[in-house]
Order: C-alpha cells, then structure tokens, then sequence
C-alpha cells in the first residue's frame, strides 16, 4: 500500500465479528427511522445503484434539481436523522486524529451488482477532518487514485470489518467501489454491503 498518497489510512480487521454485529444491529434501527431511499444523478436524474441514508445532526443527500448537499432531513420522510450511535463516534474517535466530532453518517447500501464510480468527497466546508469508511458485510473491489480523475489508481479488496481514513494529502483523491464479491461474507443474512462513511461537515 505504498503508494497510497499520504494521508490515506488502510485498516484491515479493525472491527472484530462481535463489534461488526453490534453495529449492524444499530444501523438497522437507524433505517427503521430513516428508510434506505434511492438518490439521483444530480442534472440527469439517472438513480444511483446504491440505497442510502443517514444518521447524525446532517445527512448527505443528491436529486436531479438540487444536486450534492448537506441537510438536517430525510428527503422522503421531512423529519430528522437518527441521532449518531455512540460506537460510530468511538470509531472516530480512535482513528480520525481530529478533534471535532464527525456531523454526518452516510450509509450506503450495496446489493451485489451495485457499484460507485469514481469520485471525490469535495461537499464538506471542512476539508481538514478526513472522511472515515467502514465496511461490513460483502467485500468489494476498492479503486482509489490521486487528486485528478485521471492519475493512476491502485485497486484493493476491503472485507467486512476493513477501515479506510482519507485525510491529509490524500483527502480529496479520488475512489470509487468497482465491484462486490458475492457471499464472501455471512454478516449481512440477506448478502450485500453496508459501507458507512464519517465526515465534519462545518468547521
């Protein structure tokens, strides 16, 4: 992994199985809350091939007419987030290296043909605090690469329990999920991938 650029953090096994089903017991009564919703390709409205939502004081959301953004409520629901559970502010706490905690708990679901192309976190005000990803379930084929779309990129499986910090230089580069491996992993009992990604948004 040497020539991740600096900044980029692999963690391989974080999580143990235990602390994996404790989170995804969390996370599922986070979507009891705040249902998993199909977003959209901001101008195209084309759907994204992942289902997302949401826990914590801000929630990352796309559509057609009003694109990448941060807002305090569910688009479909109107109401707010589900708080943050605890563990997720532990995880951030162990690993970001940063001082305020994380505003936003993206939760993306992949079903095993999903995927999501190359892209930069760039929506956040604050670009000091790095972005922290979690997997648990299947393991997928990850792609991250520099700071333009077109530099080089080196590609990695992440398996369930598998952290990933971008920070420092590495903070912007771009990444992106290719594929998921089919019932590599018995977390999930329907199969698929839950990726959850931590981020400050305001500094």
């Amino acid at each position: 992994m040497s020539e991740l650029l600096s900044g980029i953090r692999y963690l391989p096994g974080y999580l143990e199985r235990a602390r994996q089903e404790e989170l995804v017991e969390l996370i599922r009564a986070v979507v009891a809350e705040a249902p998993l919703y199909v977003p959209a390709m901001p101008g195209t409205g084309k759907p994204m091939s992942v289902r997302m939502t949401n826990c914590g004081p801000l929630g990352w959301v796309t559509d057609k007419e009003r694109g990448y953004r941060y807002q305090p409520t569910h688009p479909a629901t109107d109401r707010p987030w589900p708080e943050m559970p605890k563990l997720l502010l532990d995880i951030w706490n162990d690993v970001s290296g940063y001082g305020k905690p994380p505003e936003a708990c993206l939760v993306n679901f992949y079903s095993d043909d999903a995927r999501m192309g190359l892209h930069q976190d760039k929506d956040e005000q604050d670009l000091q605090a790095p972005v922290v990803s979690i997997s648990l379930g299947n393991s997928c084929l990850f792609r991250v690469g520099g700071l333009n779309r077109n530099d080089r990129t080196l590609s990695f499986r992440l398996a369930s329990g598998d952290l990933v910090v971008l920070g420092g230089e590495g903070r912007l580069c771009y990444h992106g999920v290719d594929r998921i491996y089919p019932a590599t992993s018995t977390l999930l009992k329907n199969g698929g991938r839950i990726n959850l990604t931590l981020r400050r948004v305001r500094p």
